[in-house]
């Protein structure tokens, strides 16, 4: 309340104000990245980034099916084919192997997904990006305060997306980031998220009126969303602390289920530090999961599945096309439960959702 007091006093309530300034710098100095700009939402941040790359009809950008669907949507409003790869058994995440056989003439860019906040192999992403002359772009929607061998994710390929809805670990109600690492699209991205112009640079005394320059649209979110955010980013560091704490306690509490063979725990490679975004378990191929869903909702509890392969929904056959069968991708998200997982939730309240799921499961 404070800081939208603030906003008030300060008479500027549009995009750019003070509190955007300083999330900007924030969002610079923790992630290393060469420019960050506040947008409405990260799909928006994944829309400058398909403007940036200045993607045309039947160019192919290369991404998994199991994320959602703004990962897509972004380039295929600009006509370009989303090709679907396979996930990794491990972290359910694009599976660097199977990139290289999914490139052709048309490939523009690849699109990894930091699912759960875990990272994508992106030493051999990179790689590939350079044998192939294409672009990496994360949608590191999940991925605030996580990293890949100590590198901040969103900040690691050429253009990266942060996501500050409600239901991520970092807030603002609605909003999001891109994250510039090569300066070379820095200036061009700040034109496009300013309708167009060089408003930016008018209002630092560049240019003496600032005009239309080139494609864009109203990207900024407001001031006052920007001063909620600002006060989120301020507690990152312990709100990230308390939510690992969380997902150790599940970790450790169902431990025990992962030994009998009822169910898998998320793994994380050594050479990614994680947020604690959410915490999943897949559940044993024989047992239910509507049953499992549907009992812990009788008992109170929130859990939920996750994503619905895109390559299976109506538009991703119509826009875009599986490179391969995608088995795992089918068989995973079949299988997957996400469990409550917010700041200050109980080791007590875990232990009645840890009970209540172990006598499920073994029903």
């Amino acid at each position: 309340m404070v800081y939208a007091a603030e906003t008030q006093r300060n008479y500027h309530l549009s995009g750019d104000g003070p509190f955007t300034k300083r999330c900007h710098r924030w969002i610079e100095k923790h992630t290393g990245c060469a420019k960050a700009l506040l947008t409405h939402s990260c799909t928006s941040a994944l829309d400058m980034t398909a403007l940036l790359l200045d993607l045309e009809s039947g160019d192919e950008v290369i991404l998994p099916s199991y994320t959602f669907v703004s990962t897509a949507n972004a380039f295929v409003l600009r006509g370009a084919v989303p090709v679907f790869v396979d996930i990794r058994e491990d972290t359910l995440n694009l599976d660097e192997r199977l990139i290289e056989d999914a490139i052709t003439t048309r490939t523009r860019a690849i699109v990894p997904v930091h699912y759960a906040g875990v990272s994508c192999e992106m030493d051999s992403i990179l790689a590939i990006g350079r044998r192939h002359g294409l672009r990496v772009v994360e949608d590191a929607a999940q991925g605030i305060m996580a990293g890949y061998k100590n590198r901040a994710l969103g900040a690691i390929g050429d253009l990266g997306s942060f996501s500050f809805h409600e239901t991520k670990n970092i807030i603002s109600g609605e909003g999001g980031s891109l994250l510039v690492r090569d300066a070379e699209f820095a200036q061009r991205a700040e034109i496009i998220r300013e309708k167009g112009t060089d408003r930016g640079r008018f209002f630092r005394g560049e240019v003496d009126k600032y005009t239309w320059q080139d494609i864009g649209s109203s990207f900024l979110p407001n001031e006052m969303t920007a001063a909620f955010l600002w006060a989120q980013l301020e507690e990152a560091q312990r709100i990230t602390s308390e939510r690992m704490a969380v997902w150790h306690r599940y970790h450790q509490m169902l431990e025990p289920l992962e030994r009998q063979g009822l169910l898998r725990r998320p793994i994380v490679p050594a050479d990614c530090q994680h947020n604690a975004h959410m915490y999943y378990v897949l559940l044993a191929s024989e047992i239910d999961r509507q049953l499992v869903l549907d009992g812990l909702k009788q008992n109170g509890i929130g859990a939920v599945f996750h994503y619905v392969p895109l390559h299976s929904s109506p538009a991703g056959r119509r826009y875009g096309r599986a490179h391969g069968e995608l088995a795992l991708t089918t068989s995973l998200s079949q299988r997957l439960v996400r469990l409550p997982m917010w700041f200050g939730l109980s080791e007590s309240q875990q232990q009645r959702v840890c009970e209540t799921l172990t006598a499920l499961v073994k029903r």
